[in-house]
């Protein structure tokens, strides 16, 4: 299968809003505010920045490019760079999309809540008040049917191929998530107690910084950039070979980052007015109520202090959680069904619907088993597999690809880069650096 039997985007600016799309998930809009308010406000945020420059970042470059020079799948992409070990290249592209999967199977069941939440207020106005109690109440068949919701919502975009599914959607999801964002910190910026929140986020408690904050920081700045799991890679395989990476790779950076900030000027400050009509965000200890709560109990508690505003507050903030959600979940989608499509030589919509209903399935046993399974499958995937999967492709760019191979990949799109100080020092970073750095955010919390 070429390149172009495969699909490609068809602009640079569908390109960076699905990869910015994919990096932008509910690690930033619900993970990042609450790592930030618990650790330091500011403080956080400074060392996540330079954590989002310093590793994130330079491995973001890595997985564009490798994807690009592959032109495929990550299985078949790795195994193109390292020709003295094909099958150890392939076991790896295997894992990436099994990471990716299981991170999808847990990740839709969230998802489907954040619909329920979504849709309840709906049911409150038109009069059906069981429907919207029983989209808010945890249990099996609730859980379920949602994730059915969700899963659908993917398997479409995704089995519509790349331009006409991926690129077309996220071009019209990222600016409407953008919009309700801009919306609603307006809206919480004239209520009671919101600059509390602002000062949380942006004044600095440097007596937060030490080490564990540093490796949260640069574990939230990692993971925020769907990094690990191939999402990238595949995607960089969808670019042409006239795209300069590293200046796209940037601006994916960069509007990430910026999403990560925003959901933190609205989350903080919507904490604090939510405390301002009587919400608890604080536990006897003193200390924040946890991420979970956060969205599920704190948030509608204060949208329903709020009356009818409350409600259209509620809607649209519950919109943006899901439009997070699905750019992500397209993306980890795509990753194992690029490759069942391209080493079985199956059709898209079928390798869609085959991967689609298993991942489904796998999000119904989790869900019907929630406590034995729920927590084993999100920590087995994204605090094991997830940055153990990001030194691998390290190693491969610094240690397994030709040097000479590697400068004449990324010098398309850029054919004065071996004369920045970008080429003089990247690869070496890559090489060492990175791993490294990624081996103590895996190691720490066994120290």
């Amino acid at each position: 299968m070429t390149s172009s039997d495969r699909g490609q985007f068809t602009s640079r600016f569908g390109f960076i809003m699905a990869a910015a799309g994919s990096a932008v998930g509910l690690g930033n809009v619900w993970g990042f505010p609450t790592q930030t308010a618990t650790n330091g406000g500011a403080a956080f945020l400074l060392v996540y920045l330079f954590m989002m420059a310093l590793l994130a970042f330079p491995m973001l470059i890595a997985e564009l490019t490798i994807g690009r020079y592959g032109q495929s799948n990550p299985i078949a992409s790795l195994r193109k760079i390292w020709v003295k070990n094909k099958p150890v290249a392939a076991m790896f592209g295997v894992i990436a999309l099994l990471t990716a999967s299981m991170i999808l199977s847990f990740y839709a069941i969230l998802a489907g809540w954040l619909i329920g939440f979504g849709l309840a207020p709906i049911a409150d106005v038109i009069g059906l008040n069981g429907v919207a109690d029983w989209l808010v109440t945890f249990g099996t068949a609730r859980n379920v049917s949602l994730t059915v919701l969700f899963m659908l919502m993917t398997v479409f975009v995704v089995r519509r191929g790349v331009s006409d599914g991926i690129e077309k959607w996220s071009s019209r999801l990222m600016p409407v998530l953008f919009v309700l964002f801009i919306a609603l910190i307006g809206y919480i910026f004239t209520q009671d107690g919101a600059m509390d929140g602002l000062e949380m986020y942006l004044v600095p408690k440097w007596n937060h910084l030490n080490a564990s904050l540093v490796v949260n920081a640069m574990g939230q700045a990692f993971f925020s950039l769907s990094l690990g799991v191939g999402a990238m890679m595949v995607y960089g395989s969808y670019l042409s070979k006239d795209i300069n990476i590293p200046k796209t790779a940037g601006q994916v950076a960069i509007i990430d980052t910026g999403v990560a900030f925003m959901a933190g000027l609205l989350i903080l400050p919507a904490m604090f007015v939510a405390k301002e009509n009587g919400v608890q965000i604080f536990n006897e200890l003193g200390e924040l109520i946890s991420s979970g709560n956060l969205v599920f109990v704190v948030l509608p508690a204060l949208f329903d202090s709020m009356g009818l505003a409350g409600e259209v507050i509620g809607i649209a903030f519950f919109a943006l959680m899901v439009i997070a959600a699905l750019t992500s979940s397209i993306a980890m989608l795509e990753v194992p069904v690029s490759c069942l499509q391209e080493e079985a030589k199956m059709s898209r919509n079928k390798a869609t619907k085959i991967l689609g209903g298993t991942i489904l399935l796998c999000s119904a046993i989790i869900a019907a088993n929630f406590n034995a399974l729920f927590d084993l499958v999100a920590t087995a995937s994204t605090v094991y597999m997830q940055p153990l999967l990001g030194v691998v492709w390290a190693v491969v760019l610094g240690w397994i690809w030709s040097r000479n191979s590697l400068l004449e990949e990324i010098r398309q799109g850029n054919p004065e880069i071996e004369q920045t100080w970008f080429w003089k020092i990247w690869p070496w970073y890559v090489k060492f650096v990175c791993p490294a750095a990624i081996l103590i955010v895996f190691a720490y919390p066994f120290l």
